[in-house]
């Protein structure tokens, strides 16, 4: 076996010392593709929630849950259904579960009721959830150590680009065909996403070494030569391949200090920002706004949030991902506060939820760049999963809280007052992440 090669996979992920070719960039931008369903399904929910609400005099609580139905799903996509790809494979795992979401959001088109939208939300978010963690562990393994977290700060960018994308359709299309075209514009840009996958995406290169499934070496090989390097004649050993094996994995391989910090971390960031990214429209409109600028405010959010991923994903090329992102919560923490202030004066509220989804974004990017290198490459999808599902917990109970304390009689401002408090926690979590870096 040529000596490079054997040090590649000794090393893992693979292509660790190589150039960022052609055939990395394509898997990469693949991945980024499939992180957009995220932002078609929380976006479609959320311009539509005015329109749900009026449609079935729904309370701000039951609003709450339907917000949040889908952030449900994806915690059980994240950690049940994450951790078959590193069984049944990545890629296979993958398709399925973005079809899966794609076909949840179409069916909410002909939601008759909030039983049946509430289930149709879950149904979504389980394929989302289990989609955008894979996906993450497959940038990991094909971009090489200098690019990697970069690229996996890129793959974030794919959460604003979808959320602004379908955010954009659907303030035009909300007005003329109402709130049920929100879910068809998600849908129908979320199967095309399957189809560019079924064309494009690779099978994960860690995941034919560990589990070693038909033709295993075979199809090693020819990802190997599209990626211009050497091939094998046999398949490797690998340092902790067994973890891979007998379908179990070792607590040892998933928890330790450093990644109990990390699940503090994605639970806190999620918690904030899926509170923003959820709420902020349908606040605007109680302190005052017209429909249309609650919306405008959603866009923005999310054009500052394309900037926010891909600016952390250009310094992440540079400079430390740890540090980048404990700057990243901090600022966060100082916005949301802000924004809170500025909520009844609409014009300076558009322009802070625009440096506010940027900031926010970034953070959120921070999470998928400093996340999959605290796994072993043959648990990574198991373990990103699992950080994920604990996320979006937070993610979850964010929007019901907000519903009830709405209900309750809190002020627009007082909410995102008291969610500047997570961000303040993930940025903690992220310094103690930070003082455990080593072996």
């Amino acid at each position: 076996m040529n000596n490079s090669v054997q040090q590649l996979v000794a090393k893992g992920p693979w292509a660790a010392q190589e150039r960022l070719g052609g055939f990395q960039l394509a898997a990469i931008a693949v991945c980024v593709g499939l992180n957009m369903l995220d932002g078609f399904d929380v976006l479609a929910m959320s311009f539509s929630a005015t329109g749900v609400k009026a449609a079935w005099a729904l309370p701000d609580v039951r609003l709450g849950w339907l917000l949040s139905a889908g952030l449900i799903g994806m915690a059980a996509g994240s950690l049940a259904l994450a951790p078959c790809a590193d069984y049944f494979g990545r890629r296979r795992t993958i398709l399925i579960a973005a079809t899966v979401a794609a076909l949840g959001m179409l069916g909410s088109v002909a939601a008759r009721d909030f039983t049946d939208l509430l289930l149709l939300r879950a149904i979504t978010g389980i394929g989302i959830g289990a989609t955008i963690a894979s996906a993450a562990v497959v940038v990991s393994e094909y971009a090489p150590d200098r690019w990697r977290a970069a690229a996996l700060a890129a793959y974030s960018t794919g959460y604003p680009v979808g959320a602004t994308l379908g955010g954009y359709l659907t303030t035009l299309a909300i007005p003329t065909y109402g709130w049920r075209s929100a879910f068809a514009i998600g849908g129908i840009m979320s199967l095309a996403m399957v189809l560019i996958a079924l064309w494009r995406l690779p099978e994960s290169l860690d995941f034919l070494v560990t589990r070693r499934p038909p033709r295993a070496l075979l199809r090693l090989n020819a990802l190997l030569t599209r990626m211009h390097q050497p091939t094998l004649s046999a398949l490797p050993e690998r340092a902790g391949e067994s973890a891979g094996r007998g379908g179990r994995v070792p607590l040892e391989l998933l928890l330790s200090g450093r990644t109990l910090l990390a699940w503090l971390m994605f639970f806190c960031t999620m918690a904030a920002f899926y509170f923003s990214v959820s709420w902020t429209p349908r606040l605007l409109n109680a302190a005052g706004a017209s429909a249309k600028l609650g919306l405008a405010a959603g866009v923005l959010f999310n054009l500052g949030g394309i900037a926010g991923c891909g600016g952390f994903a250009l310094a992440a090329a540079r400079f430390d991902a740890h540090r980048l992102q404990l700057l990243s919560l901090i600022a966060s923490a100082l916005l949301i506060a802000a924004f809170g202030m500025a909520v009844h004066h609409v014009e300076v509220a558009l322009w802070t939820a625009l440096l506010l989804g940027l900031i926010t974004n970034a953070a959120m990017s921070g999470l998928y760049a400093v996340g999959p290198p605290l796994y072993p490459a043959a648990v990574r999808a198991t373990g990103m999963g699992w950080a994920v599902g604990i996320g979006r917990f937070g993610a979850i109970l964010a929007p019901i809280l907000s519903g009830a304390l709405l209900d309750a009689g809190w002020a627009p401002a007082q909410l995102y007052f008291l969610f500047s408090l997570p961000f303040l926690v993930a940025a903690v979590a992220m310094l103690g992440i930070g003082l455990r870096q080593g072996p």
